[in-house]
């Protein structure tokens, strides 16, 4: 396999933990309470920099940035070139891969829910119809 080919590789399989992480510390409920805790810090701090700051934990956006610097640290990871402008390249195009998989991720939770509801109003539905023993 050429260098770039496995380059992308890399690209697509690194962007996976990056967005896994992103997403559960943004949306799931293992990390609701600080996240609540940030939230509520984003909209009454004092300063501007403490409200960004916090805001930085509640966004699977923003925060993906900072779990993929952590990423480019750990594997050292480069994208196109062997310098620093390899690791700049690396690092917003696994933010953006990450956000490409936490998007799609979103949008089949959606989906499930949905699905989800739609047969509980279904299943209430049968149960009211079901004819009553005189």
């Amino acid at each position: 396999m050429p260098a770039y080919s496995i380059q992308v590789l890399w690209l697509f399989l690194l962007a996976i933990p990056i967005a896994c992480i992103a997403w559960t510390v943004t949306h799931e409920e293992v990390f609701r309470e600080p996240r609540e805790y940030c939230v509520n810090r984003s909209k009454t701090g004092k300063t501007i920099l403490e409200r960004k700051f916090f805001y930085l934990f509640t966004c699977e956006y923003c925060f993906s940035h900072y779990v993929t610097a952590l990423f480019l640290v750990i594997t050292g990871y480069q994208l196109l070139f062997a310098d620093w402008r390899g690791y700049l390249i690396a690092g917003f195009s696994l933010v953006w891969i990450a956000n490409v998989y936490m998007s799609l991720f979103g949008f089949v939770r959606i989906g499930i829910k949905v699905e989800r509801i739609e047969a509980d109003i279904k299943e209430e539905t049968l149960k009211n119809e079901e004819p009553k023993a005189p």
